[in-house]
């Protein structure tokens, strides 16, 4: 029992901190447009958490006697702390809270920070704060509401990634973005993590946005006693203030990962030519339009073997790119539309066409709605493989599988719980469902042999994907769910149904007898 209460109150805390940040940052609305203010949230809360850990770390130094080592950077940098000088403290921030040059003393200690460790390099605003031209006085108490949470004692690791996702939920919340591509639902990145198990290798996302594909993937590795090591980051962000808040946010997590020099457009400056990853988790903004010219990019090697996509959406252009990028034995996991199951317009339908004759479409899988907040359309994910391998099973019933010109297909529509009264969210239990389903289909589960279930799940052969024109919709190849047996005889259902409605038909008549008398009291007799 006092497990429950500790939790509940830590969930309250957490739930009254992102509130809290919440409804400060909101009085800057007004001074500052709504799409800049998460910033300045965000770059204030990382200048907390960073002075937290270099004072805890200057204060262990001191009382381990090493007075005289507490401005050498190397005795910071030794327990993946960053070091600080005295302008760029938070202690000093909070001091000067309600000078006029605030805005000033923050730009600076922001580009003092990234000078003096490496890792933040191109990470953090410049002269971000100088440009927006802030209300001293709201920026006043948005540094104050900050200065009362204590991230080390929270041990909050996750801060900033955890901030950043809920600003950016409840902009999209409230102001109704259209769109995917600025929040994607930790439940769905989790499944994805979940399906593809990045252990080791090259991980990749091509629209990483605040990182957030990465920063699953570690914890994945982590929750499953593996070695973040192991793995290697690359990825890549076109808006620049979301490229720096991604290698913020990986920077305080000591997550190593190549973004690229700069932010850039993925399709015409893509900057891992050469990479071949074994895992690509992304999810690309839905329905792109207008992304290429109509002559541009037309003679793209990413095409090779394919249609060129057409100008006016992105979605079999994000794909195709993913195609390219993927190594041999490497899985790919990302978010659509729902329209790119079936889309046959401008060439789509020939690029899907082909993509299932290459046999690299692995699963899929519908996703209930109301998930994102940022939009209504349905969306599903994709797994793509270039090798479809006979997996051997742990079951004597069934000892191998032969994978190759089969896709599964999952159902999860009915699937999830709501938090409120518009938000659905994929419970734990979901998604290990989900992914045990697939793991069981590839030969990977230790407990037991895949099956149909109708209604949730089908493996499907390359045939049958022909003969529905190669749409990729679940419910075209789960089928209706089987309904329940309740045991009772047909004879004698059929004899007490036939009873029901005979004695509702007798109601009726004597309904059907006052009505017609009321209405003769009232004059209007036959």
């Amino acid at each position: 029992m006092a497990k429950r209460t500790e939790k509940s109150t830590a969930n309250k805390k957490q739930r009254s901190f992102e509130q809290t940040l919440w409804d400060t940052a909101d009085k800057l609305r007004g001074s500052v447009e709504s799409s800049e203010y998460k910033h300045v949230v965000l770059s204030l809360i990382f200048l907390k958490f960073i002075s937290d850990k270099f004072e805890e770390r200057r204060q262990e130094l001191i009382a381990e006697g090493h007075g005289s080592y507490v401005d050498m950077v190397d005795f910071y940098t030794m327990k993946n702390v960053f070091y600080l000088p005295e302008e760029s403290r938070w202690e000093f921030i909070s001091k000067n809270a309600k000078q006029d040059d605030i805005a000033v003393k923050i730009d600076t200690a922001l580009h003092t920070v990234e000078k003096n460790n490496k890792s933040l390099r191109g990470a953090l605003p410049d002269n971000y704060f100088s440009r927006l031209g802030l209300d001293v006085s709201k920026l006043a108490a948005l540094i104050d509401s900050i200065n009362n949470i204590d991230t080390v004692e929270d041990n909050e690791t996750d801060v900033v990634g955890r901030v950043y996702e809920y600003f950016l939920g409840k902009f999209a919340a409230t102001e109704g973005k259209g769109g995917g591509e600025f929040y994607t639902p930790k439940c769905v990145v989790k499944l994805i993590a979940e399906m593809i198990e990045p252990y080791h290798g090259k991980i990749y996302d091509p629209c990483c946005g605040s990182g957030g594909m990465f920063v699953q993937s570690v914890k994945f590795v982590e929750n499953h006693r593996g070695n973040k090591k192991d793995i290697s980051i690359y990825g890549q962000e076109q808006t620049s203030t979301t490229y720096k808040l991604a290698k913020m946010n990986l920077a305080i997590r000591g997550i190593s990962a190549n973004l690229g020099e700069v932010p850039a457009d993925t399709f015409f400056k893509d900057q891992h030519p050469d990479l071949k990853a074994d895992f690509i988790m992304a999810n690309p903004p839905f329905n792109l339009k207008e992304w290429r010219g109509p002559d541009e990019l037309t003679n793209d090697p990413r095409w090779s073997g394919y249609d060129v996509p057409p100008t006016g959406n992105a979605n079999f252009g994000w794909i195709l790119h993913m195609v390219s990028k993927l190594s041999e034995n490497g899985v790919a996991g990302f978010v659509l539309a729902n329209g790119s199951m079936s889309t046959n317009t401008k060439g789509e339908g020939e690029i899907r066409k082909k993509m299932i004759e290459n046999d690299l479409v692995d699963c899929m899988i519908a996703l209930p709605g109301q998930l994102f907040y940022t939009t209504q359309i349905p969306v599903c994910l994709w797994f793509l493989t270039k090798n479809k391998k006979e997996q051997h099973f742990h079951d004597e019933r069934e000892p191998f599988r032969n994978r190759q010109g089969e896709t599964l297909f999952i159902d999860a529509r009915n699937m999830g719980s709501m938090i409120s009264r518009v938000h659905k969210d994929l419970t734990e239990e979901d998604i290990a469902e989900i992914a045990r389903t697939y793991h069981a289909w590839r030969g990977e589960a230790k407990d037991g042999v895949y099956e149909d279930v109708p209604g949730f799940c089908k493996a499907t052969r390359l045939e049958e994907i022909k003969a529905n024109d190669y749409v990729l919709t679940p419910g075209r190849y789960v089928g209706a769910a089987e309904v329940e047996d309740d045991g009772e005889v047909f004879e004698e259902k059929m004899r007490e149904l036939t009873q029901t409605l005979y004695r509702q038909m007798a109601e009726s008549e004597k309904l059907d007898a006052v009505i017609q008398r009321n209405l003769e009291g009232l004059g209007y007799g036959k």
